[in-house]
């Protein structure tokens, strides 16, 4: 919420989707946010859905994701990407992302330095940080929402259908966007991350890429070099 709040840029729609949590958290969002705000607190059948019903809900002309235990790296991140996404004319911007100790932010665990893309780098396995992209909400229209199918890989899924698109085009900012803090849904346990190995596989598989057992290959291996604090 302070996050949010620091940001500069002004043209923003907050919607919040809260799974019908029974603590604090709707009462401790409306006191906290400082700007126009919609939530959504219900039933839902998991993360992707949760996101489905935030883009459902949107207004605006780019749709980003923020997640409960995540903040944007500085306060002018959102201008930087309103900006980029206007200058160089394209459908979407991601950039870098940070994993981060959960009691100590500014101590990195883990960098995922992203870089500009090419229909080659799908093939290595490639994609940017999710929590680090932002989209014109007409690729929604297009390409469609997260499959519920997948538990783990759905947001794999919706980029390996975007960035297949040869008619969207991309823009890469060199910059730290998102921080996570470490214990996410698809890398908590070693089971969550088989899981996660099975449905990037299917994810391949459906979006007919070639070679899916060599790409998940590369994809897993390149995560290595991302475990050096910088």
């Amino acid at each position: 919420i302070s996050s949010v709040n620091e940001q500069c840029y002004s043209h923003i729609e907050w919607i919040v989707v809260d799974g019908a949590s029974k603590d604090n958290t709707v009462k401790l969002i409306r006191a906290g946010f400082k700007r126009n705000l919609i939530i959504i607190s219900e039933k839902d059948k998991g993360i992707y859905d949760a996101l489905n019903k935030g883009i459902k809900h949107a207004t605006g002309d780019i749709i980003g994701f923020l997640h409960s235990d995540d903040l944007f790296a500085s306060g002018d991140i959102l201008k930087e990407v309103a900006d980029s996404l206007q200058q160089n004319d394209v459908d979407g911007v991601y950039g870098d992302l940070q994993y981060v100790a959960k009691e100590e932010t500014s101590k990195v665990i883990r960098y995922w330095k992203s870089q500009k893309f090419t229909p080659l780098l799908l093939m290595r396995g490639w994609m940017p940080a999710h929590p680090t992209l932002f989209l014109k909400r007409e690729v929604y229209t297009k390409h469609g929402l997260f499959n519920l199918d997948y538990k783990i890989a759905a947001d794999y899924d919706l980029m390996l259908r975007i960035f297949s698109d040869s008619s969207l085009k991309f823009h890469y900012l060199p910059q730290v966007i998102t921080k996570m803090r470490v214990g996410g849904a698809s890398n908590r346990s070693l089971r969550n991350i088989q899981r996660k190995s099975l449905e990037d596989y299917k994810a391949l598989k459906a979006n007919d890429i070639k070679y899916p057992l060599k790409v998940l290959a590369y994809k897993n291996l390149s995560k290595l070099n991302q475990f050096v604090t910088k």
